[in-house]
């Protein structure tokens, strides 16, 4: 198989981030304390995970990092936009998903970060406000300051590859409109100020026409339209999303594949969070929620397939709640209830309560999406990145393909798309010629 011609990763990796908050200043502590301290980067499979080449017995399993040319943390260069003026030290500080203690140790970088105004829209987020804000003439104008602030922070940090990771608010849930659908609508609606064109569509078409690849870390539409996807295409740029994998979802992709490897069924599946950060101030929102709702709740369709297997999950009860509580902040909680059947329609339950900290689990989604979309640039792998599948909940797809869910099968995309484009084996596992079934009496292939 023949290895894909990546350029080298020379240079500074760039890496921008709508959003100054609990996630981008995790993912920010995070790597200068992995750089400067040694911090072990838990989460992160291209910092942690190793990848088997080649037969299982050939015991050949590097590191993810050392096998793909990917970006050092010591060469990755910080910058973002935010709605509040705070620098990336207050803004952790406020956020208090690190300890003061660890934040410290980096405090002096973290208070180099200082946000650039924000493009914002009250209509999209309608329960947080803040005065780190751009004005313009219309939203075309709010893309050039947009670009203008891509090609400052290029030039000011001397990088010479840059990714841009929404990690702000989701926004409230619109459906696609005209002004979606083709790329001469959409610019036409700049111009005009379309109220249907939101701030994270202004970030995705500065990125893309800036060069610069594109992640959506939230499940409103921004990039899933044909208009993005269009001009991606034109200007051979990497884009991917949608809403990071971080919690209760993140089960669900993993019990629900199991029920349904054993054909179990699934008569309800009720799931509330109770969250206290700003992401939960958010939701609050009915419109916010049904951006998170929708994402959310297409995973178990997908996998169980109802249409497929009637009798075990058609006319399911699917519930998601998602609580604004101030007390827990960052420390998200997550509560499962599942009712299932076996054997002769026998009832059984499943109940998980997944107490873990929102901002710890994006952080290394964060940094793994930007070093491999960036990796994605280098290769030429343009447009929608559907091998990243495992990181979101929504992931992007083609539209005449249904989107895998499987977090097992995506894990297996992913670790299989790097095996091609470095010209190793794709892996199968399944490991016929390591057993002598037809008594050929034949050693096992090496």
């Amino acid at each position: 198989m023949a290895k894909i011609n990546i350029e080298p990763a020379n240079g500074k990796l760039g890496i921008l981030t709508p959003g100054l908050g609990a996630v981008s200043t995790t993912f920010m502590a995070g790597v200068m304390l992995s750089r400067k301290h040694g911090f072990a980067p838990v989460g992160s499979l291209t910092q942690m995970q190793t990848i088997r080449l080649g037969k299982r017995d050939a015991n050949n399993s590097p590191l993810i990092k050392d096998f793909v040319p990917l970006a050092k943390l010591t060469d990755i260069e910080f910058g973002a936009w935010d709605i509040f003026p705070d620098n990336a030290y207050e803004a952790a500080m406020k956020a208090g998903v690190l300890s003061k203690e660890h934040l410290g140790m980096v405090k002096d970088e973290l208070e180099k970060i200082k946000p650039m105004t924000a493009v914002f829209d009250h209509k999209f987020i309608k329960n947080i406000d803040g005065p780190n804000v751009k004005t313009g003439k219309d939203k075309l104008d709010l893309v050039e300051q947009v670009r203008a602030d891509i090609r400052a922070f290029k030039k000011e940090k001397n990088c010479s590859r840059l990714v841009m990771v929404w990690c702000a608010s989701t926004e409230s849930y619109i459906e696609e409109q005209p002004v979606h659908r083709s790329l001469e609508a959409f610019e036409k609606g700049l111009a005009e100020g379309d109220p249907s064109i939101s701030p994270s569509m202004i970030y995705a078409y500065a990125a893309i026409m800036e060069g610069v690849p594109y992640v959506n870390g939230s499940p409103q539409i921004t990039l899933d339209m044909p208009a993005l996807i269009e001009l991606a295409r034109q200007k051979g740029i990497a884009i991917a999303g949608k809403d990071f994998k971080t919690g209760q979802t993140l089960m669900k992709t993993a019990v629900a594949p199991m029920l349904k490897n054993r054909m179990l069924g699934v008569r309800g599946w009720f799931s509330t969070n109770i969250l206290g950060n700003r992401d939960g101030l958010v939701l609050d929102d009915p419109g916010s929620f049904k951006s998170k709702e929708i994402s959310k709740k297409s995973v178990l369709d997908f996998i169980l397939q109802p249409d497929k297997y009637p009798d075990l999950y058609k006319g399911m009860y699917h519930k998601v709640r998602i609580e604004y509580y101030p007390p827990k902040g960052d420390d998200k909680e997550g509560w499962d209830n599942i009712d299932l059947f076996g054997w002769m329609g026998y009832p059984m339950q499943i109940k998980i309560n997944f107490l873990c900290k929102d901002s710890i689990l994006a952080a290394p989604i964060v940094l793994d999406l930007a070093l491999f979309m960036d990796l994605a640039q280098r290769a030429k792998m343009h447009g929608m990145q559907e091998w990243l599948s495992f990181y979101f909940k929504a992931p992007m797809h083609a539209p005449d393909l249904y989107p895998e869910h499987d977090l097992s099968i995506q894990h297996m995309k992913l670790k299989n798309t790097l095996r091609y484009i470095m010209g190793e084996e794709l892996i199968t596992h399944l490991g016929i010629e390591y057993y002598d079934y037809w008594g050929t009496g034949k050693e096992s292939k090496k």
